[in-house]
């Protein structure tokens, strides 16, 4: 198991226990933060699955594809550590990360 720290759109932060696997997507809206919406299911196709990465953990990220890229411009509360949550892979080397969830556009 591995945890993760997130914090809601309403400034409340819980750890959250998981298994590295699956994406940060899945882990994050099977937990009950259904202010993720992440409408496309993990596609890469919509942005609502937004969230910003601690800066601390975004060398352990892999890089960001063109095509999140893309549609992470397309964000009004994009910021420098900015992620599709759907394109982040669960591994044990994101024990301890800390994200919050973005606000939707």
């Amino acid at each position: 198991m591995i945890t993760l720290n997130i914090e809601t759109l309403e400034g409340e932060t819980r750890a959250v226990p998981v298994e590295p696997q699956g994406s940060l997507m899945v882990a994050i809206r099977d937990n009950g933060f259904s202010e993720l919406q992440a409408l496309c299911g993990g596609c890469c196709s919509c942005a609502t699955c937004h969230v910003v990465i601690d800066p601390t953990f975004t060398p352990k990220l892999p890089a960001m594809s063109e095509d999140e890229d893309g549609l992470l411009d397309g964000s009004d509360h994009r910021q420098e550590s900015s992620r599709l949550s759907c394109q982040i892979p669960l591994t044990s080397e994101l024990d301890g990360l800390k994200l919050r969830i973005a606000p939707g556009d």
